[in-house]
């Protein structure tokens, strides 16, 4: 009787997760609608009446219906009146582990702390995640605080899916760094002189332990091997990225000149604010990108010329030279849901949206940035298959999101599971 209810028991659960159609070993899917926004990097990027063919998860091809015969056997989904568009991407989420999605590390055990991992904490499908996936985020890097100089390593995760293991995008999804602000905190206070000092420092040493790494690989040798260190050999590679939690001038200044010029390896601007904005082409120059949130404007300023005016941050960034401009939430700082209104305020406060750039930095942008792009951020065949489905322009505050679809799988339905908060 037991073993008949246990083969019972295995049948349901195995019924329970068969492949949906566009799943990997699933039949295929043709997603219809009225527009698909695809955010290819080179700015307009547009289909009216566009088929998105699924298989496997990946997205097979994208054109006007015109264009795409429809293979026979693949499920068709017509959204009618609706739009397309990838899912969302943000570089700096506190909230994909438990309890209840605030499970993020900031152990602050020392200044520099490399060897931690968020990772450690994820709670997949936490409430918190949910409600990101109904406001169109599909990956997030989830990353520790900044209560100390490095907090330790971020991963890079799909929102929706129900396993660590099939949320995993890429790990270390980056190694966090914070140079000042918080970190000033630490135990009785510290000043940034010392700060720097021991960031440097940290940084000395562990870069030279990924370049030992990496030469006795090639050297067909027993690599050295080090938990302290483990994120440094992907860094020395160009395989992960150092997420800056940088804001003032002088602090980004700081991460440039030490982190990109002098130690050549591979950073990005996470805050910017409180006119970080003035070093924007040198940034630019340097290959940093800049990664805005969650505050969007500077308050006017009684030493820089400002002319009395509140200043949107994306906007002077894009004015003062930047070509590579996302933006994040620090969730739970702003709420994971709200990234797109980011966006959207940093068009009401003057960023130029005439390239369709307010959508790019919630999509393409920060999937280069992350090296990711050849798996997300745009809609193009070959790429995972996150897909939004929204009443209209993803970016307006006016637009819902309807659906969503994570590598094929539909995660999110308003009809049936309308998430309010």
């Amino acid at each position: 009787m037991l073993l008949a209810l246990a083969i019972t028991a295995l049948q349901a659960d195995t019924s329970a997760v068969a492949p949906r159609a566009g799943e990997v070993g699933g039949p295929g899917l043709a997603v219809l609608a009225a527009k698909a926004v695809g955010c290819g990097p080179g700015g307009h990027d547009v289909v009216d009446r566009p088929v998105v063919l699924v298989r496997d998860g990946k997205i097979e091809s994208l054109g006007p219906a015109r264009e795409v015969a429809i293979p026979a056997g693949y499920e068709v989904v017509d959204h009618g009146r609706r739009w397309l568009a990838p899912g969302f991407v943000d570089l700096h989420c506190h909230i994909a582990g438990g309890p209840g999605g605030l499970g993020d590390i900031n152990d602050a055990v020392f200044l520099t702390n490399p060897e931690l991992r968020a990772k450690a904490t994820v709670v997949p499908r936490n409430p918190l995640l949910q409600r990101a996936v109904a406001g169109g985020v599909t990956s997030v890097l989830y990353i520790p605080g900044s209560a100390t100089n490095m907090g330790g390593q971020g991963v890079l995760l799909k929102t929706g899916l129900a396993k660590y293991e099939e949320m995993v995008i890429r790990d270390p999804g980056s190694l966090k760094l914070a140079q000042a602000g918080n970190p000033e905190r630490w135990t009785v206070g510290v000043g940034r002189s010392f700060m720097n000092w021991n960031t440097r420092n940290t940084f000395q040493r562990g870069v030279r332990h990924g370049r030992a790494v990496a030469e006795a690989e090639q050297r067909g040798e027993p690599a050295p091997s080090s938990h302290q260190w483990e994120v440094f050999p992907p860094l020395v590679k160009k395989e992960t990225q150092i997420s800056t939690h940088t804001q003032r001038y002088q602090v980004v200044l700081a991460t440039l000149t030490m982190v990109r010029q002098e130690l050549g390896l591979d950073v990005y601007i996470d805050h910017g604010e409180w006119y970080g904005s003035k070093l924007a082409a040198f940034a630019n120059e340097l290959g940093v990108d800049a990664i805005l949130g969650p505050r969007a404007v500077d308050l006017p300023s009684p030493i820089l010329d400002t002319d009395g005016k509140i200043l949107g941050i994306a906007a002077e960034y894009q004015r003062n030279g930047h070509t590579r401009i996302g933006f994040n939430t620090d969730s739970p700082v702003l709420p994971q849901e709200e990234l797109s209104v980011q966006a959207a305020v940093g068009v009401r406060y003057g960023f130029d949206d005439a390239r369709l750039d307010s959508i790019r930095g919630l999509t393409i942008v920060p999937a280069t940035t992350a090296g990711i792009a050849h798996r997300v951020g745009s809609l193009a065949p070959g790429k995972d298959a996150d897909l939004l489905v929204t009443t209209g322009d993803p970016v307006d505050p006016r637009s819902a999101v309807e659906a969503v679809w994570i590598e094929g799988q539909r995660v999110y339905d308003a009809e049936a599971d309308r998430r309010l908060w």
